[in-house]
């Protein structure tokens, strides 16, 4: 009785939504979204979603905002429980360990015998910060937590140690790969699993405060790959090896790629296109799809040069918090940026991006958790219904009418079907969507008797683009008072209707009744 009282608040709420487009003068448009069923287009990993968790300490401040707190590495609370359990939601999550101070940071090793110091602000330092200190019983203690929240752990090394620093931040020199030697080997020795070990952070190209140049970054990757082949001798699987971390340069990446093509097996890059956090017109560019579209070309551009090197390499975006410099709060941690981010994960996944890595698991403006709280913000939910319901083969997708509706589909994850993403970026105008299927001789329209499809409508609380409270479906997504995710119920609706996306929402469809070529043997039933 309670469920049937739960859906009938739904359908309640939907003509709510309804009634109230209606009285505010808003539009109302059909469209039609186009699905090649006959084959995918690309694939990802199954857990493709991945956060980052950064040095960065307190007295991080960005256009006199400190918004990192104690999120470090470093310094997190990781007896959290709302923190734990967010992380076990996903079963697991994959987490990238670094960001710009990884650069600096030094490792305690078990012979050392001066203090390991953390790291201190230095204005004229590289990065406004003195070298901080790894110690090894904080190493312990973040491996107890990830082995038992079930997290999957890329590392990213200090890929400029040994190299002098020019005025023109490039660098002279190989990498010194000692300490990091060092870490790998008291890693092994402790039993812990890492799942890859990455090279450096955003030294490709241009470089951010430091640059390698190619040639020297795929030596030094080498050199890597040796290490952990000596390393983990007899060891099975072996972690993988992942460079370069960095900003996508195209002459940068070929030369680089070329030169690596046997033993790298993921090049990661990262994406920061909205500009600097500080910028007064990230909503603008979130919503406009003009600005969207410019990734467009930088996937592109990796898919070609990884296909045409010959390399077995993947393509990962190893961190990406759209606006660089920490954000800005109520933007890139509220209800808006689902937008850029939702539209992010389906581009690059059609593109055959494997991983998505959003900066930040927590900490700055841009975290999936609080930083003081660890309570979810609105693109976590965003990130876990992806991760439930987007398999990993990806199909081509086109939506005739609207620019301002982005649609993504994947076979549907551990389930029949297929599952459907519907951003809607207009703000007064309601689309009535159906579906039409390409199969091998025909175009043909999605129908079918009593048969139902699963929903999951996305807004902000009040209608409001800056909430930080994500509602689905209508009821607000909040933590229990044990810190326990909230359940994601869908709505049941008959697939005789059209799939109605209301005003800036966003919808998650589970069409389980489509049973594609492109997901599997059978052929559709009609």
């Amino acid at each position: 009785m309670g469920s049937l009282s739960w859906q009938i608040g739904v359908y309640i709420w939907v003509l709510l939504i309804t009634c109230i487009c209606i009285f505010m003068d808003s539009k109302v448009q059909n469209g039609n979204v186009f699905i090649d069923g006959e084959r995918g287009i690309a694939e990802t990993d199954t857990d493709f979603i991945c956060a980052t968790m950064d040095w960065w300490p307190p007295e991080k401040c960005d256009y006199g905002s400190c918004s990192w707190g104690y999120a470090s590495l470093l310094n997190v609370d990781l007896n959290n429980t709302i923190f734990q359990n967010a992380i076990k939601a996903f079963s697991p999550l994959k987490i990238r360990l670094g960001g710009s101070l990884q650069d600096e940071l030094v490792y305690e090793t078990e012979d050392q015998t001066e203090t390991c110091i953390p790291f201190s602000k230095n204005t004229s330092a590289l990065f406004n910060f003195n070298p901080g200190c790894l110690p090894l019983s904080r190493w312990d203690e973040l491996n107890t937590f990830f082995n038992e929240t079930g997290a999957v752990i890329i590392f990213g090394l200090n890929a400029l140690n040994g190299r002098k620093l020019q005025a023109d931040s490039s660098t002279i020199g190989a990498w010194d790969s000692t300490n990091a030697e060092s870490l790998i080997r008291y890693t092994v020795k402790k039993n812990y699993t890492i799942y890859a070990w990455e090279l450096g952070n955003e030294l490709s190209g241009s470089g951010v405060g430091a640059k390698v140049t190619a040639s020297q970054y795929a030596i030094d990757t080498i050199t890597l790959k040796n290490i952990v082949e000596e390393i983990y001798d007899g060891i099975e699987p072996k972690p993988l090896i992942i460079s370069p971390g960095g900003f996508f340069d195209a002459k940068w990446f070929k030369d680089f790629i070329n030169k690596t093509t046997e033993i790298l097996d993921v090049v990661t890059h990262h994406i920061y296109n909205l500009g600097p956090g500080v910028d007064q017109h990230l909503v603008e560019k979130i919503l406009n799809p003009s600005v969207l579209d410019n990734e467009i070309d930088t996937f592109k551009q990796l898919e070609n040069i990884l296909e045409a090197s010959g390399s077995l390499a993947s393509a990962w975006v190893g961190e990406a918090g759209g606006a660089y410099n920490s954000g800005h709060n109520l933007v890139t941690n509220a209800f808006v940026f689902s937008f850029w981010y939702l539209d992010q994960l389906g581009m690059s996944a059609v593109y055959n991006t494997k991983t998505y890595c959003r900066q930040s698991l927590i900490g700055g403006n841009y975290g999936l958790l609080n930083t003081t709280t660890f309570v979810p913000n609105p693109d976590y939910y965003s990130a876990l219904l992806w991760h439930r319901l987007m398999g990993t083969t990806v199909l081509a997708t086109d939506f005739s009418g609207s620019k301002k509706i982005r649609s993504y589909a994947h076979c549907a994850k551990q389930s029949d079907g297929i599952t459907l993403l519907l951003i809607n970026l207009d703000k007064t105008t309601t689309f009535n969507v159906n579906l039409s299927i390409k199969m091998s001789i025909e175009i043909q329209m999605v129908r079918g008797g009593s048969r139902t499809r699963e929903e999951y409508h996305l807004t902000g609380k009040d209608g409001n683009l800056h909430s930080q409270t994500m509602v689905l479906n209508g009821k607000d997504l909040i933590l229990n008072t044990e810190g326990e995710i909230p359940l994601l119920e869908p709505l049941y609706v008959s697939s005789l209707k059209p799939i109605v996306v209301a005003p800036y929402s966003i919808v998650f469809v589970h069409i389980p009744y489509l049973t594609l070529d492109a997901c599997s043997n059978l052929v559709m039933e009609l």
